[in-house]
């Protein structure tokens, strides 16, 4: 029985080295901030050190309604598709749109109907441009947002039915042979 007793304490004595933990939170891990002209280092959390900055006041319609279109990259394709779990070209100008407010057409060829034309080499960041994809296809069946222009390069974000929500680039071949015109909203 002594025996028993010796190699019972033994295993709980050797088991029990190993087990134990300290348990210890990490919610928050505080950031040291010294403000302009105190001497002493503050502590925060990090909630507190890292905000958004305040919108800039020199930031347009087109640049605000861009930045939001731009946070859809990515997202998959679905046809009639409005949500982060998929859509479809118009579905994603509908959807940015919206967020700024702005009731636009919810289809390709209605959107294509709206806002003022304009020269593709007069286009502008938020404009946008609309192409015709199918062959034989006599009706605008694409659109995308046109989010930069540099060196007459025109970028412009659209949702693909083999990439999803991406960005592109007008000189590409395809969507260049595509292209049918530009439009401006505002």
């Amino acid at each position: 029985m002594r025996k028993t007793y010796i190699l019972v304490v033994s295993c709980v004595f050797l088991t029990s080295c190993g087990v134990v933990k300290k348990n210890t939170s990490y919610s928050e891990n505080p950031k040291v901030h010294v403000p302009a002209g105190t001497p002493e280092p503050t502590v925060e959390s990090e909630a507190e050190v890292i905000s958004e900055p305040p919108p800039s006041p020199t930031e347009s319609p087109a640049d605000a309604v861009v930045e939001t279109a731009l946070t859809y990259t990515g997202v998959r394709y679905k046809y009639g598709g409005t949500t982060r779990k998929g859509m479809d070209c118009s579905g994603l100008l509908y959807t940015t749109f919206l967020e700024h407010d702005i009731s636009v057409p919810r289809t390709s060829e209605m959107l294509s109907e709206q806002g003022e034309k304009v020269k593709v080499k007069k286009v502008q960041k938020g404009d946008l441009l609309f192409f015709k994809t199918s062959r034989g296809r006599k009706k605008i069946n694409h659109v995308g947002l046109v989010v930069d222009v540099k060196d007459e390069e025109v970028k412009f974000i659209h949702s693909t039915t083999s990439r999803g929500v991406i960005v592109s680039s007008l000189r590409e071949g395809y969507w260049n042979h595509a292209f049918v015109k530009a439009t401006r909203l505002y």
